[in-house]
Formats: structure tokens, sequence, C-alpha cells
């Protein structure tokens, strides 16, 4: 099971970071968990596709009394389409993403253009390999074709590390 604190404490996030959760999903489990670590002095960017779906993290993190979750509507899939400053983030977060994806470069492109220098970017996502749930396997991307699409946009792989049973974790510097 993906514990995003404990995942958060190894990526060495901060109270008063800045943070974007590209491709946040309904849940938001992600975007408030980070929320509360970095305080109020941190913010944290929802960013999705889905309307629908910004709409219930801003109304989860209501009920849940995080002030500093920022929805915001882009397509990640298209590069210079978010509207989050360039180089202003010190962690972008790319969570069970890209297998919902057929452009992984852009959106490795877009994650790298609204980071910092030396900031990172954490990636989670569906191991390549078959069980009985999850997205089928010719989906999944693997942690290799990940690294070789964040190397071309200038991001180098500072750890790599098991997300539980079931997905791989890879943390990049820019």
């Amino acid at each position: 099971m993906l514990v995003p604190s404990t995942i958060f404490e190894y990526v060495g996030l901060k109270q008063g970071a800045v943070v974007a959760d590209l491709g946040c999903g309904a849940t938001g489990l992600f975007t408030i968990s980070a929320a509360r670590l970095v305080g109020n002095m941190g913010q944290v960017y929802a960013v999705d596709v889905l309307k629908s779906v910004l709409e219930e993290v801003s109304k989860r993190s209501r009920l849940e009394g995080v002030n500093n979750v920022k929805t915001v509507w882009s397509n990640i899939e298209i590069f210079g389409a978010t509207k989050i400053k360039k180089e202003s983030l010190d962690l972008g977060m790319l969570v069970n993403v890209l297998f919902q994806s057929k452009e992984h470069e852009n959106i490795m492109k877009e994650a790298a253009r609204l980071l910092k220098k030396d900031a990172r970017l954490l990636v989670i996502d569906w191991k390549p390999s078959y069980v009985p749930f999850g997205p089928p396997v010719i989906d999944r991307v693997s942690p290799d074709e990940v690294k070789a699409i964040a190397k071309k946009a200038g991001l180098s792989l500072v750890d790599e590390f098991k997300a539980g049973n079931f997905h791989f974790g890879l943390i990049f510097k820019k």
C-alpha cells in the first residue's frame, strides 16, 4: 500500500515547500498529505484534466481543514499548458499517471519545466508485471522507460525504491 507520509519523508519534503500533484486523481491522497506536511507556509497544487476531479479534491481539502491546496485545471500532456509558474516547484509528483497516457515525453517535459533547479520529481507507477487487478500490463510503463524519458527531459535519477507490492518509485532531480 502506498503511504504518502513515508514516501514524503524518503523524498525529503519539508515545511514551506511548493508542490504539484500532476494528475492528482479524485482521492487527492498525495495532494492532501503533502499539504499537511508543507503546512500553511507551503503550497500544493492539485492538477488534473478533469474538472470533476478537482472539485472533489477541493471539497475533500475543505472537509479535512487543509487550506493550502490550489486546484489547477490542465492537460499535463501538453508542454507549457499548466498554469503554474515555471521553475517554481520544490517537488513535482506523477503518481499513477503514466500508465494512463501515451504522451510520456510531454508529461515529463512539462513536469521538468515546473521544477526549480535541484528540485525533485517523484514518479510512482504500476510495475510492468501481471497482477489480477490494476491497469492492463500493455498500458504500464517500465522503470527503465521512465528513466530514459526523464533523462531526455533534463532530469537525473537520484533514487529508486519499492512503492508497495505493485508499484515502483523513482526520484529524479532537475
